[in-house]
């Protein structure tokens, strides 16, 4: 039998093992979309998959951040302890899937199923989260939380490597299977009934248009960097424009509509939208810098892929230390104070980064990427927590997925500008000096000038979230709120 929600202003009975159950199901979903990079090259080999191997993980990171909106706001319409469980099923479905995946499409379909599951994993466990804890003691909750987000994706090339080693390309995806069962079993057993949005109906026009505007605008920023297709290129911007179009048409529906997916009001309260505008410049650098520094390990500093997942492994393993001490604090230090000095710490690491040069060892490396993780450590939790607090009640579920899709869309993003300051620098200085733009020379102006670039996102996420002031807590979980067009969201 389920755990009954908490009364208002305090923490379910039963809130530490709600958090274990939650958290479980975090650090597999997680974990999930890191470990397959490494197998991408047995993968390639054993289905014949060629370049067209990379729509593994393409379709992955394209199916759960298209949808997180989708099942935040499906979470408060039908309530999130079901759906939640429904995307363990079909999380678990899909990794079964995947192991019998006889050809590369079919991997790619059933990817698409597996992150289907993840999506509703990722979109809904903060809110679970929130529900189960005090707005005093979410802050801590979610940090911890952060931490597993953290390990999941540091032990997600170490577990994958051991699987790959022993069991072949098929058991990083057969392991889900009994573990998510019990998984299974744990959250039909704890997880307390959550309230619903009553008498609403869904709305298919607003999930469709968004749907397929976020697919094709993440598409082509995917594609923008790639050497094949270029910004230029004609699909690339098909893609874009497209996107971008139907992303303005599905706010304009979601102004006129009457019972909308995502209800625009909650905009206006600004604790919550500075907190989401912070997270996505934080994102969108940490998006840069995950991308950029491999290269700059390998390629410059002639590190083998084994020392340079060694060396990438300080950053996750910094911020699974931290996290739990930016929650912890910040039920003691005021969110704005705390997450804008975490967001100006992880700055200073970003401008360490700019001076990169071909003489530094993995030293150099290493300190640099633990002040931009325990930066972003203290930054994280709070933030989230805060935007958790400012929101609704009964828009909690929409709230909790907007910060998932912020963080998936900031990646995105990240990736490709960082790509498009990197390759534009260097190509332009390999012209002007008669050199290659792979030359030592063109690839460090070309790194420097992306780190100056993620340097100055990180100072404007902190410069929004000193911003933000005090956020106002929603209402007891015990209370179901319908919500309307005309509803309005507590003062900012």
């Amino acid at each position: 039998m389920s755990a009954s929600p908490p009364a208002t202003g305090t923490s379910s009975p039963n809130k530490w093992i709600i958090l274990g159950t939650v958290v479980f199901g975090t650090f597999m979903s997680t974990l999930d979309s890191s470990i397959v990079n490494i197998a991408l090259p047995t993968i390639r080999r054993d289905l014949n998959a060629g370049d067209s191997v990379e729509w593994i993980v393409l379709c992955y990171l394209l199916t759960t951040t298209s949808t997180l909106l989708i099942m935040g706001k499906l979470s408060d319409w039908v309530g999130r302890r079901q759906l939640y469980i429904t995307g363990f099923c079909v999380f678990v479905l899909g990794s079964l899937l995947c192991g019998l995946a006889w050809s590369l499409w079919s991997l790619v379909a059933f990817r698409i199923v597996q992150g289907l599951g993840a999506s509703m994993l990722f979109a809904i466990g903060p809110a679970i989260i929130s529900d189960a804890f005090s707005p005093k003691e979410r802050g801590q909750a979610l940090g911890l939380m952060g931490s597993v987000v953290a390990a999941g994706s540091s032990a997600g090339p170490v577990i994958g490597g051991l699987l790959l080693g022993k069991f072949g390309w098929s058991s990083i995806f057969f392991v889900n299977v009994p573990i998510g069962l019990i998984a299974i079993w744990r959250a039909w057993t704890i997880l307390p009934d959550s309230p619903k949005v009553t008498g609403q109906r869904f709305d298919l026009v607003g999930a469709g248009l968004f749907l397929l505007g976020v697919t094709a605008l993440l598409t082509g920023l995917d594609f923008g960097p790639v050497p094949n297709y270029g910004w230029n290129d004609s699909l690339v911007i098909g893609l874009l424009s497209v996107g971008a179009v139907l992303i303005a048409l599905f706010l304009i529906w979601e102004m006129r509509v009457r019972e909308p997916m995502l209800q625009l009001s909650l905009f206006r309260v600004w604790p919550f939208t500075s907190a989401i505008l912070a997270a996505f410049c934080g994102f969108v650098a940490s998006g840069g810098n995950i991308f950029v520094i491999p290269f700059f390990l390998q390629q410059l500093l002639g590190l083998n892929p084994e020392r340079a997942g060694l060396v990438l492994l300080a950053g996750p393993l910094t911020l699974s230390l931290v996290a739990p001490l930016g929650g912890y604090l910040s039920s003691r230090v005021s969110t704005r104070w705390l997450s804008s000095l975490g967001l100006l710490i992880t700055a200073c690491g970003y401008f360490a980064f700019s001076f990169l040069d071909s003489s530094w060892d993995w030293k150099d490396v290493v300190w640099r990427s633990s002040l931009v993780s325990m930066g972003f450590g203290l930054f994280q939790s709070p933030n989230s927590s805060s935007a958790l607090n400012s929101a609704p009640l009964a828009q909690r579920g929409i709230a909790s997925s907007m910060i998932a899709f912020m963080r998936n869309l900031g990646f995105v993003v990240g990736i490709a500008l960082a790509a498009a300051v990197w390759y534009s620098t260097r190509n332009r200085y390999a012209l002007a000096h008669n050199v290659t733009p792979e030359a030592t020379a063109a690839q460090l102006l070309g790194m420097h000038y992306a780190y100056l670039i993620m340097t100055s996102l990180i100072l404007l996420g902190a410069l929004i979230s000193f911003t933000r002031g005090k956020a106002t807590p929603a209402l007891s979980p015990a209370v179901a709120v319908p919500v309307g067009p005309l509803a309005s969201p507590p003062a900012a």
